[in-house]
């Protein structure tokens, strides 16, 4: 019972922070209409946050390892409700993109922590489902976001939701300083032994499949509300934020299914990898359904499938990696996982508005699914071994 407490406050942790930092995702409507935004700027505002992340991870991984999770929660909460005030007072667009480096910066620290932090109050044998329990985390702060920001957009002021984030951060980190732990870290603060994580051929292919998941679901949270909006499929407002939310509530649906059938199959990182396999196969096949969708129910509709996959990876992800290495190296071994993914995210979304502007929707989401079916074929090597 005292694990599934410190899962819970982990996972309410990781609920905050995704809160804060996927705010940004589900303003980009607002965002391109305030600033009277290209489509490839839109995406470059998703560029510019996924940079302050990719570029903070290792840094935030080798803090984890040294000095344990807990003082880099606490420290990542507090600068997430600072970032969301610099993005609420933002007056131009390049301080609006200074402010979006800088809350990616801060969430730099949720993967790396929060990961060591499963394998220190998981119950024995189920670190797939712990895992995913706390990802639900990432999907639930991510559908209230969208709710919050919509909410506060269509009253009139999108940066008032930002500002509401702020508040519930700090809250959330005095809750968390009194009621978690923690496990100490190794009290050295080091160089993150990468040379020695890429020597591993199945790190590497995980790297790869990685590269890909994040081009797919960055893709997804950056576009899924602007799609609905500005395509054919020609959604209100309202009904893009409720999409982008529900999408969320299936993604965490899909996270807990896939944590479930990880742990009840033989073996532990070639399980998950199975299951990861399987998921990225599922996820080419939700953008095609996105692509041929043509009005907002059947859009929605599409969405709701494609979030079960594209947004139920990552907890198999992360269990399948950190099976790989031993727990000193869990949090650099997750922040290269995350460069990964995020580095997938840098480059997709704008990529992806370039091609809505120019070529048309439907060869956008076709392009990202051939992308899936890439992280696919990079993980099979590790299912097979």
């Amino acid at each position: 019972m005292r694990e599934w407490r410190g899962l819970g406050l982990v996972g309410g942790w990781q609920l905050t922070a995704s809160l804060c930092f996927y705010a940004v995702f589900a303003s980009t409507g607002f965002i391109r209409e305030g600033f009277e935004l290209s489509g490839f700027l839109t995406g470059l505002a998703v560029t510019a946050v996924m940079f302050g992340y990719t570029v903070a991870l290792l840094g935030a991984g080798a803090v984890v390892d040294a000095y344990g999770e807990r003082p880099a929660m606490l420290a990542g909460l507090g600068l997430l409700g600072a970032g969301m005030v610099a993005v609420a007072t933002a007056t131009t667009y390049p301080l609006l993109l200074a402010a979006l480096v800088f809350v990616g910066g801060a969430y730099a620290t949720a993967m790396p922590a929060t990961n060591r932090a499963v394998l220190v109050v998981a119950p024995a044998g189920r670190r797939n489902i712990a895992m995913n329990v706390k990802q639900v985390g990432v999907t639930a702060g991510s559908g209230l976001s969208a709710l919050l920001v919509t909410a506060a957009g269509t009253n009139g002021d999108w940066r008032t939701g930002f500002l509401v984030a702020a508040g519930v951060a700090g809250v959330v980190a005095l809750a968390f300083a009194r009621g978690y732990d923690g496990r100490s870290g190794s009290g050295e603060l080091s160089v993150p032994d990468v040379r020695g994580l890429l020597g591993k051929a199945s790190y590497r292919g995980l790297l790869l499949a990685g590269l890909f998941l994040g081009a797919a679901v960055f893709t997804t949270t950056g576009y899924v509300v602007v799609y609905m909006r500005d395509s054919a499929v020609a959604a209100a407002a309202g009904f893009a934020g409720a999409t982008f939310a529900a999408v969320q509530v299936t993604g965490s649906v899909g996270r807990l299914a896939g944590g479930a059938l990880a742990d009840g199959l033989p073996g532990d990182a070639d399980a998950s990898a199975a299951v990861l396999v399987g998921q990225s196969v599922l996820t080419a096949a939700g953008f095609l359904l996105v692509a041929l969708a043509g009005t907002p129910l059947t859009a929605a509709a599409a969405f709701l499938v494609l979030g079960l996959f594209v947004l139920g990876f990552p907890g198999v992800y992360y269990a399948c990696l950190t099976a790989l290495v031993p727990d000193d190296e869990v949090g650099a071994a997750t922040a290269g996982g995350q460069i990964s993914i995020n580095l997938g995210g840098l480059l997709a979304p704008p990529a992806f508005g370039y091609l809505a502007d120019t070529v048309g929707y439907a060869f956008g989401w076709y392009a990202v699914a051939g992308v899936a079916l890439l992280a696919a074929l990079a993980v099979l090597p590790v299912a097979r071994s």
